[in-house]
Parts: structure tokens; sequence; C-alpha cells
């Protein structure tokens, strides 16, 4: 299973709009992923002040990460290009990576985006 970035910020806080079950479903998964364009996503909120950490953003990623065992899937060619060949539903950038992500691994991601579905990847909201 994948996060989408909201997910793991709602995870980090303790489960957020997560559910009892999708938060139990991601405790019982033998391995979670994040997307690297998660950090990404995640710093460039922090810069514009949208979004408070209690420490720097590689850090705050760094302990997130490592509380939760989780595993970062790097960006490669491949999705980079895959998200480009995605029909025009999302236009976010930074989901449409996750979306490609997703697609290229075979992963359920994590959201309560409603768009990431109309992509035909599996989601546990």
């Amino acid at each position: 299973m994948l996060l989408d970035t909201c997910a793991l910020l709602w995870l980090a806080q303790g489960g957020g709009k997560l559910s009892a079950e999708v938060c139990k479903q991601i405790n019982d998964e033998a391995v979670v992923y994040v997307s690297a364009i998660s950090g990404f996503e995640i710093g460039i909120k922090h810069h514009k002040g949208k979004l408070f950490l209690p420490a720097g953003p590689a850090d705050w990623f760094k302990v997130i990460v490592d509380h939760h065992d989780l595993h970062i899937l790097p960006l490669n060619l491949e999705i980079c290009i895959r998200s480009t060949q995605l029909p025009a539903i999302h236009s976010d950038p930074c989901d449409r990576f996750i979306i490609a992500t997703a697609e290229i691994h075979k992963l359920k991601v994590i959201t309560t985006d409603p768009l990431f579905a109309k992509y035909g990847v599996s989601v546990i909201c």
C-alpha cells in the first residue's frame, strides 16, 4: 500500500482523518510505502507557511518514516514519464506522481481524494 501525502500527514498526527479500520490496515500491512514526491510536497507546503511541522521537513520526514517503518519509493524515469501520460483528470502534479507510482508498483493508495479512483488504481479511504 502507498500513502498519499495527506494520509502520511494524518498518520503522523496519530490518525487524523484516517478511519480506525484504515489505521488497522496500515499497521497490519507488511510493507507500507510513501513516494519521495511527498517529501517535496511537504517541504513546499511548510516553506509557504501552509503546514506547521515541529522540525524542518527533512528531519520531520525521517522521524515519521522511521517511526512508522515506512519505505520510500523514489521517483524514476518510468514514474516521471507515466505521470505525464495519465489522463488529464487530476491537475496536481504531485498526485499524478503518486498515481503513476501506484500503477507501476501495483499498490493500493490510501487517500481521501476521489480523483485517484478515476485512474483505476485501487483506493483505500
